[in-house]
């Protein structure tokens, strides 16, 4: 597990990087100044949880075979998917709708770090 969460965790924190970096330079002229700024948030929650995801691959290298972990990272994972990628799709599709699903990935975050916290007491 902790090599898959490594790679994942390089994967999302490359895809910050390239997707900051699109929004700045291409979607500047595209979105108005608060659909940048969502679009913006998005790329920052993803980089801080891509360093997150990096944790937990490297402390599931650590402690092997932690359930807690196991289930925080699915939950981290599953958060960058759903938070991030609900205001990825807001921005670029116009369709408000999108953004009911922000706040069930903020929930898996909390519950995430929640989680780790428990396995680094547990362990």
């Amino acid at each position: 597990m902790d090599k898959v969460l490594l790679v994942i965790g390089s994967l999302f924190a490359l895809l910050a990087v390239a997707l900051g970096a699109f929004g700045a330079h291409a979607l500047r002229k595209k979105l108005s100044g608060d659909q940048l700024a969502v679009y913006q948030t998005g790329v920052q929650y993803q980089m801080y949880h891509a360093l997150g995801i990096l944790a937990l691959g490297i402390y599931a290298a650590i402690f092997p075979g932690n359930t807690l972990l196991t289930i925080s990272a699915v939950l981290m994972v599953l958060g960058v998917i759903l938070f991030s990628g609900s205001l990825y799709a807001l921005t670029l599709t116009g369709k408000r709708a999108l953004g009911a699903i922000t706040p069930i990935g903020g929930l898996s975050w909390i519950i995430s770090w929640l989680l780790f916290i428990l396995a680094v007491i547990v362990k």
